[in-house]
Parts: C-alpha cells; sequence; structure tokens
C-alpha cells in the first residue's frame, strides 16, 4: 500500500440540516485548536488524539448494546469502529513520547474528554448518523493538520526527532525511521478512518458508502490472557 497515494482534499460537501451541523460543530473546534495550540501540532495531537479515541469507543459501545436488544448482527460495525478507538489510542500513544505533555494540557485532556464524551454520547443517541458525520468531518481536518505538520517537518521548523520505539513497532517500521515516517502513516489512518465514518453516514442515510482509503499496515494487540494462553 502506498500511503502517499490517498485523496487528501477529500471532502464530503454538506447536504441538509444534519450534516450542516456536523460540519459547524467541527469548524468551531478546528477554531478552537487553532487557537490554543498555533503551529505546535505535537502537542496539538496529543490532546486531539485523545478526543478521536472516544466516538469509535461510543459507538461501539451503542451498537453492540443495540445489537443484543435486537438480537441481531451488526454488519461489522462494532470491530471496525474498536478498532478505529484502538488505532487512535496508539496516535496518542506515540505523540506522547514525542511531545511530553505539560501537566495544564494533561488537565486539559481528562476535562475535554468528558465534556466529548458525554456530548457525543447523547449525539449519537439522538443520531448516529449525524455523529459518524461529524467524525468524518473531524479526519478531514485530522488530515489536514497532519499534512501542515509534514511541511512543518520538512521545512526545518519541526525538528524531525527519531520515531519512538512504540511507533516502530506498531507499524513496522524501519529501526532508522524518523517522525516524518511516523506522522505520514497516522495521516494515512486518519484517511481510513475519514472514509469509514463517512460511509457509515451515508449508509445511514441509503446513499452510497463511496471508496475507503486503506489503512496503513500495523501489529494488532493481543489481549495479556491470549499471550498467557
Amino acid at each position: 500500500m502506498s500511503i502517499s497515494a490517498i485523496n487528501l482534499n477529500m471532502h464530503h460537501r454538506p447536504e441538509g440540516v444534519s450534516d450542516r451541523v456536523a460540519y459547524g460543530f467541527t469548524k468551531m473546534l478546528r477554531w478552537c485548536a487553532d487557537t490554543f495550540f498555533a503551529k505546535r501540532y505535537g502537542h496539538r495531537a496529543v490532546v486531539l488524539e485523545t478526543v478521536a479515541a472516544v466516538p469509535g469507543m461510543v459507538g461501539a459501545t451503542i451498537n453492540h448494546l443495540r445489537c443484543l436488544r435486537r438480537m441481531c448482527d451488526d454488519q461489522g460495525w462494532i470491530k471496525t469502529l474498536m478498532d478505529e478507538a484502538e488505532n487512535e489510542r496508539m496516535h496518542l500513544m506515540t505523540f506522547v513520547e514525542i511531545s511530553k505533555p505539560t501537566p495544564f494540557e494533561r488537565a486539559v485532556i481528562i476535562g475535554v474528554q468528558w465534556v466529548f464524551y458525554i456530548a457525543f454520547f447523547a449525539l449519537y443517541l439522538i443520531s448516529a448518523k449525524t455523529a459518524h458525520r461529524v467524525v468524518g468531518y473531524f479526519e478531514e481536518e485530522a488530515v489536514i493538520s497532519y499534512t501542515h505538520y509534514l511541511a512543518e517537518i520538512d521545512e526545518g521548523r519541526s525538528p524531525n526527532v527519531p520515531a519512538p520505539a512504540i511507533a516502530k513497532r506498531y507499524w513496522d517500521l524501519p529501526d532508522d525511521a524518523m517522525l516524518r515516517d511516523v506522522v505520514l502513516v497516522v495521516r494515512a489512518d486518519e484517511a481510513h478512518h475519514r472514509d469509514v465514518n463517512h460511509g457509515f453516514a451515508n449508509s445511514m442515510a441509503g446513499l452510497p458508502a463511496g471508496s475507503i482509503a486503506p489503512c496503513p499496515p500495523h501489529h494488532e494487540l493481543e489481549p495479556h490472557w491470549k499471550r498467557a494462553a
């Protein structure tokens, strides 16, 4: 898979009230992130990835309970959303090693995560389609942010430090991998999540799901009980 072949300009044009609400909410959060972090992309990634890991877990939980109540198949949604949450968490663990968040940023993370979790859980109960559209727009902005981060690295404004060991293990990167290599695979992950969530929202609206950017290969994280068996 070529991670450079992903569509960096993909944008779902808002159609209807639901899409416009999702898009407006996303743009508001983007403004807050730009105002607070400016060009500190590593620190921005730490805080935003804690938020990005929430929707997958919320969606998986609600779909799991819905399928139990209805005694029906989930069509693969639960595993897809759980994988998304795990993948975003690995983004967080990677950028924590790179940026070393301050105590204040850690406090911001706690507050933002609680507020966002409750708000997104409520939104998913009210309109799962809007919730997935929100995530699709979030990921569009994430692709843009990581593209800007790459430009900062390439132009020498952000140091291209060695990739953390956790990133090299997870994405099977070479021993001499650098931060730029990490940002490339993370951006490709976000493009994949972008297309998956827009596809879910489209399916709920009775529209074609559309094409999905491939997800970079990475090691599946095994539970401790499997390793001990």
